[in-house]
């Protein structure tokens, strides 16, 4: 077939001579191995799942600073209450919440305002768990995937046989890349509704917009717009793809998983929900400067501080794409994450 090579559009036998390399010679069944589409949906699957299990903690981190800047209460992080529902993700997430408010000063001043938070902050634990276990059953299966021989046929040498099976079939990994697309996208529909209180001030108690002059400034409205749009895209692309099956090859072929495609739309979920979490951190951080000279637990100050020496309070309205786009960077390369563990320990 034909390559690019630098710039130029030629066929690959021309851009290996250009470029000085020698073509591959393959052994027996190496062919079969680079184009099985199992294989190819495995490497996608790790990669997003590597991603996931970051964006969860990521996610938990934006939670809990919307829960400061938003003056909620802690009762519904309380061990107690985990340990009658003792689901492992709801666990992990409780206890990372406890640990990034410990020390709060505005948790402390407002702890006795209500009962309870709406759900988007009190069911923190609830559904970011949920995702989190999830995302556990998802890398089981790749761990096991990973590990696993899926080419066809398959050959005993010390038995002298060679047996036609079905291994290569991705239906375990197009299922869980399919769990894993609504499992990601909780995070984001979630984080969405923390962001839209956060700049609704019958809600929040806060400036409209989280900008003084509202009146004059859009403030933080086109970034919830943002997120309102990408969770909604998500809610399409989470339908799962492993419920189609179209045949092939004369009908021999007359299941298939479609798991490729739940991989490469799983991305695409993560990508829109790493966008979300990003503006729910960005969002938060200026909700919080409203709460001062009451400073946060260590664990959001921590992130509070490493999103104002990249980003600055906001007082009037500028193009906002450049400073989500910098938090943005922080949530996919796992640095906001490092930055608050290197305070609080690591998280769950």
């Amino acid at each position: 077939g034909d390559v690019f090579y630098k710039g130029e559009r030629m066929q690959a036998a021309l851009a290996l001579e250009k470029a000085g390399l020698k073509s591959i010679k393959l052994k027996p069944k190496e062919g079969l191995a680079l184009n099985n589409g199992t294989a190819a949906t495995t490497g996608i699957a790790s990669l997003v799942l590597y991603d996931a299990l970051n964006l969860a903690k990521a996610a938990d981190i934006a939670g809990a600073m919307s829960l400061e800047a938003l003056h909620g209460v802690p009762y519904a992080f309380d061990s107690r209450t985990h340990e009658l529902r003792p689901h492992f993700g709801q666990r992990m997430v409780a206890s990372n919440v406890r640990r990034l408010i410990e020390g709060s000063e505005i948790i402390e001043a407002f702890k006795s305002a209500r009962v309870q938070d709406a759900y988007s902050l009190r069911c923190i634990p609830q559904v970011h768990g949920a995702s989190r276990d999830a995302l556990d059953f998802v890398r089981q299966k790749i761990d096991i995937e990973i590990n696993s021989v899926t080419d066809n046929p398959l050959i005993f040498p010390a038995d002298g046989e060679a047996l036609s099976g079905g291994n290569f079939h991705a239906q375990p990994i197009a299922l869980a890349m399919d769990f894993l697309g609504i499992a990601v996208a909780e995070f984001a529909n979630i984080s969405e509704r923390r962001v839209a209180r956060l700049v609704d001030s019958k809600l929040s108690g806060l400036p409209a917009f989280l900008m003084e002059n509202s009146g004059v400034n859009s403030g933080f409205m086109i970034p919830q717009y943002v997120c309102a749009a990408l969770v909604s895209e998500n809610k399409v692309l989470a339908h799962p793809s492993s419920v189609d099956s179209i045949p092939t090859s004369a009908n021999q072929e007359d299941h298939v998983s479609m798991g490729a495609y739940a991989a490469r739309k799983a991305q695409t979920i993560l990508s829109n929900a790493q966008k979300v979490i990003a503006i729910e951190i960005l969002t938060a951080a200026q909700a919080l400067e409203f709460s001062a000279p009451l400073k946060p637990g260590k664990g959001v100050y921590k992130a509070f501080q490493a999103i104002r020496e990249r980003t600055p309070f906001l007082d009037e309205d500028i193009f906002m794409a450049p400073l989500i786009e910098e938090v943005l960077s922080l949530v996919k390369s796992g640095e906001i994450v490092r930055e608050v563990e290197e305070e609080v320990g690591e998280l769950d």
